[in-house]
């Protein structure tokens, strides 16, 4: 590598006295800034450096996002299989006779189950899981881990609780839990 002075005195720009003039005070200078303590900034370094660093910047944003999505759509691809490879039939021998009425964030939908399949829906065996628009039934312990990576998906069934308050006043009379609506 050849300096920046050598260049210029092969180009012929600058003569040998020059440069020796030029290269003697940069030494002088250096000396009195280190004996005075002061250092002198050098804008353009500091611009080019703030440059580099806002760059750097820019770049890590940039690949947080991009490892983002790409997590993203890696949990989208883990959801549909888990539901591919455990989905339950909705009805036992293709006879799917009885409406059952679920709430999807803010409608109610409607699925035609199977009675052995209400009953483990009722029984909370089986979860309803929407993917994509797509009702399917899975186990619950596979809702349970769907529900870990997105819980959005996860249709809960709330199961009645047998614990009644002191004063209400229709503690006596019981819902039953096979209520068709």
């Amino acid at each position: 590598m050849v300096s920046l002075h050598e260049q210029l005195l092969k180009a012929g720009l600058v003569d040998k006295n020059k440069a020796k003039q030029a290269a003697h005070s940069q030494q002088k200078q250096k000396k009195a800034e280190r004996k005075a303590g002061t250092e002198t900034v050098d804008e353009v370094r500091a611009a080019a450096l703030e440059l580099q660093r806002k760059n750097a910047e820019k770049a890590r944003e940039a690949n947080a996002q991009r490892d983002a999505a790409a997590q993203q759509k890696a949990i989208v691809a883990q959801i549909a299989q888990m539901i591919k490879q455990n989905r339950q039939p909705k009805a036992a021998g293709g006879q799917g006779d009885i409406a059952y009425n679920f709430t999807h964030g803010s409608k109610i939908e409607r699925i035609y189950v199977s009675a052995a399949v209400r009953e483990h829906l009722v029984a909370g065996r089986l979860v309803i899981v929407v993917l994509n628009g797509v009702v399917e039934l899975v186990p619950r312990v596979i809702a349970d881990k769907i529900a870990e990576r997105d819980a959005t998906l996860v249709v809960r069934v709330n199961k009645s609780t047998a614990q009644v308050e002191e004063d209400d006043p229709y503690a006596a009379f019981q819902i039953p839990d096979d209520l068709m609506w």
